[in-house]
């Protein structure tokens, strides 16, 4: 297989090639997957709180829609490229098959620090960003969501934008809305939620301790909420990360505390000697690096892409990975794990609770019959879970890692919607 950036299948195709050895997908359903279905490059003119008019680089990718519409986030971060919305792009197109969800996959961004921007001038881009591919979205097309640096406030004001375009309340048309906008309950804890679905369900699998520990790199919403459950559930959380460094506990840290001092101070920092933090236990200070080699039961890395290659893979002592990131292994530390024995919850499984409730709420705008929390939240688990157990049995009966089992399951079903619509031996048989 090979097409669009390389960046993309460089580290991409031998997870595919190895996956295809147990996936029932044609030629015809692979040569669909070597090129995104369009590439969209945007200029977003912004009228600045100075009365300066700047421009910044937006894009969208559509990878497939074989399964239905489109459906992935838009990031906000100074190094987003299309290379890098591509390969996102790619990857939701996976993760949604690997859910059996009926969506392709998308993704979009635009290259911007939005820490530098005010409230006003951040509205003012993103409701650009909307002007500017409002034609290549929509409920039966496209549906973007949060990603990197987006929130319910940034949809709410796409949404409203879109809306304002098509002269209709269009809330279908985004996922990740505030609630009052048509958002769905639970949409902001779905990723941390659907990934300590996936380790409970495999816990006993993988994990033989009484009181395993874990060790979560980035403490954003996701990091945050993941290492929270994982306290609440018994695990010892030794160690949590954010962009400026870890902080690290043997016995454990107080996570719902250390939570509360990061939203008060929005620093880690605060956490060593403040209050009951510094009487529950001394605290070591680590780099996001330290924190990758601790020896716990589960490492879970929740920051950005790559942060375990092929040049720090040997130090990782934890036995198991849950990517709550996207594409937080590359593929060469990916084959090193292997080798040591190293299970990866891949991210296509361990992450994809955030898209599977932007599915429930993208069903809930189109019906207009709106789900309680626990309602989401028990459909959330359900499909997680006998995703997760499916994979894994997959994985067991073939001898090979769940990403590849992942990926296996996903070309088969992106195959089989693709091949629906005819393939060569329909058209050269007798």
């Amino acid at each position: 297989m090979g097409g669009v950036g390389d960046s993309l299948l460089d580290d991409a195709s031998g997870r595919l090639d190895e996956a295809l050895r147990y996936a029932r997908v044609s030629e015809d359903a692979l040569e669909r997957l070597r090129y995104p279905k369009s590439t969209l490059k945007v200029s977003i003119p912004v009228r600045m709180d100075d009365g300066s008019l700047r421009t910044f680089r937006g894009y969208r990718v559509r990878y497939d829609d074989s399964r239905g519409p489109t459906k992935g986030g838009i990031r906000f971060h100074p190094n987003v490229n299309v290379d890098e919305v591509s390969t996102l792009a790619f990857w939701m197109t996976i993760k949604c098959a690997v859910l059996d969800l009926p969506f392709g996959g998308a993704k979009g961004g635009i290259t911007v620090d939005p820490k530098q921007l005010s409230k006003l001038e951040l509205e003012r881009l993103s409701r650009g960003y909307i002007d500017a591919v409002a034609d290549f979205i929509g409920p039966d097309v496209d549906v973007p969501a949060p990603d990197v640096y987006t929130n319910a406030l940034i949809m709410g004001w796409m949404m409203d934008e879109y809306s304002i375009i098509r002269r209709a309340h269009v809330p279908a048309v985004i996922t990740g809305k505030p609630l009052p906008m048509g958002g769905s309950r639970g949409r902001d804890t779905a990723t941390a939620d659907g990934g300590f679905d996936v380790i409970e369900a495999l816990r006993g699998k993988l994990i033989p301790a009484d009181r395993p520990t874990a060790a979560v790199q980035g403490f954003g919403n996701v990091g945050a909420t993941i290492a929270l459950l994982l306290h609440e559930a018994g695990y010892r959380v030794v160690a949590v990360s954010d962009s400026q460094g870890a902080i690290f506990c043997g016995g454990g840290l107080h996570i719902p505390t250390v939570k509360k001092i990061k939203e008060e101070s929005r620093h880690l920092e605060a956490a060593y000697c403040h209050g009951s933090v510094g009487d529950l236990a001394n605290h070591d200070r680590l780099s996001n690096e330290e924190l990758l080699s601790l020896d716990v039961d589960v490492l879970v890395p929740a920051a950005l892409e790559n942060a375990i290659t092929e040049a720090n893979a040997e130090t990782i002592r934890a036995p198991v990975i849950l990517e709550l990131a996207n594409g937080p292994v590359s593929s060469a530390a990916d084959r090193a794990l292997a080798r040591r024995g190293v299970t990866v919850i891949p991210d296509v499984l361990a992450n994809a609770g955030g898209v599977t409730v932007s599915y429930f709420e993208w069903a809930q705008n189109r019906t207009g019959l709106y789900w309680s929390a626990q309602k989401v939240r028990e459909r959330l688990r359900e499909r997680m879970v006998g995703e997760a157990l499916a994979l894994w049995d997959f994985a067991a009966e073939h001898g090979i890692p769940l990403r590849t089992a992942a990926y296996a399951q996903a070309l088969t079903r992106i195959g089989e919607a693709a091949d629906a619509k005819g393939r060569k031996e329909f058209y050269t048989s007798a």
